[in-house]
């Protein structure tokens, strides 16, 4: 989500899955505060298991120190995972990838003693293989709408 875009989001969204990164935890605290008291916001931290450059996402070695922090900031309930593994792979590719963030969330459950329920992983063409997985939220839109133009 870029920074620019958050307070519109905060307008529309009950759910962010794409925290990735301290300073969008900031930003998002500071606006509930501002314009939202009393409010708690859902979010999933987003995970670049597939360390890309040109992806968004904490690193997976970055995750604790995001979860930390988010944790820290009162606004934010933390439920949980996102990740989108690299594209064009033939479902079964995934697996790794889906399992990666599946062992993350286990052991940043752990090391926290917080549970984190959902796991965001898996589109259209690969969401068997995510609910394997563990997979509790798929997003499957060019299943049911097509693909985009």
């Amino acid at each position: 989500m870029q920074r620019n875009k958050v307070k519109v989001a905060l307008e529309v969204f009950d759910l962010v899955h794409t925290l990735d990164r301290l300073e969008l935890a900031d930003r998002l605290q500071f606006l509930l505060t501002e314009h939202w008291p009393g409010r708690r916001l859902e979010v999933l931290l987003e995970v670049n298991v597939g360390e890309e450059p040109q992806k968004a996402g904490a690193l997976p070695e970055e995750a604790a120190e995001l979860l930390e922090h988010t944790l820290s900031c009162d606004c934010l309930d933390v439920r949980g995972l996102m990740a989108i593994p690299p594209w064009g792979l033939e479902p079964e590719e995934s697996r790794p990838y889906f399992r990666a963030l599946r062992e993350i969330r286990d052991e940043l459950q752990q090391q926290f003693g917080v549970p984190l329920p959902e796991l965001s992983m898996g589109m259209s063409q690969d969401y068997e293989v995510a609910i394997a997985e563990g997979a509790t939220l798929v997003r499957v839109g060019t299943a049911i709408f097509g693909r985009r133009g």
